[in-house]
């Protein structure tokens, strides 16, 4: 599920949103009200259960061999995504919908010396159409030919992820498992 080109996509758990209005995160670094969405490079990173935490990693310009073999495996395509596997039955289960928007009313934004990492409006808007449901979400993965780890304990994972060369994505790490004693 990826939005067509003009348009970005908000996903929820919610299927009934008629009017999406800026608000201020509770788990927000920014402080200006804002409408979320992505667009079709992003997508892949919101093709889970809301409060899933999970660790994506993924080829750059200036990723070395080295990290790409460490990270994301040898032979194994150009991202990964890493959950713990106490989600898993959450990842099989949930049913997540993507909301289409006109991607006219948003601009990209990004924290300091990063790419853009999702599109915000600080103006209302409404969903070009009903809400459309993702699906499997782990199908959704397969399709992309996207790697799916599960893992114990993202925290090793993720430690060595954001020591390398690869760009990175960390979502909901709150709700990991605690990091492992030692």
């Amino acid at each position: 599920m990826r939005p067509r080109p003009g348009e970005v996509l908000h996903f929820s758990e919610d299927p009934g949103i008629e009017l999406f209005r800026p608000h201020v995160a509770k788990t927000s670094r920014e402080a200006e009200a804002y409408v979320w969405a992505v667009d079709a490079a992003q997508a892949p990173s919101y093709w889970f259960p809301r409060q899933c935490p999970r660790a994506l990693a993924w080829v750059r310009t200036g990723t070395s061999e080295v990290d790409r073999d460490r990270i994301i495996g040898a032979g194994c395509g150009d991202r990964v995504h890493a959950i713990e596997y106490t989600w898993w039955d959450a990842m099989r289960t949930t049913l997540v919908y993507a909301y289409r928007f006109d991607a006219g009313p948003f601009r990209p934004i990004a924290s300091p010396g990063c790419a853009p990492h999702a599109m915000v409006a600080v103006e209302p808007v409404v969903p070009v159409g009903p809400p459309e449901p993702v699906g499997d979400l782990i199908e959704c993965h397969a399709r992309a030919g996207l790697q799916l780890r599960l893992l114990d304990n993202l925290w090793p994972f993720w430690d060595k992820v954001v020591a390398s060369s690869v760009e990175f994505s960390g979502i909901r790490l709150r709700n990991a498992r605690p990091r492992l004693a030692g």
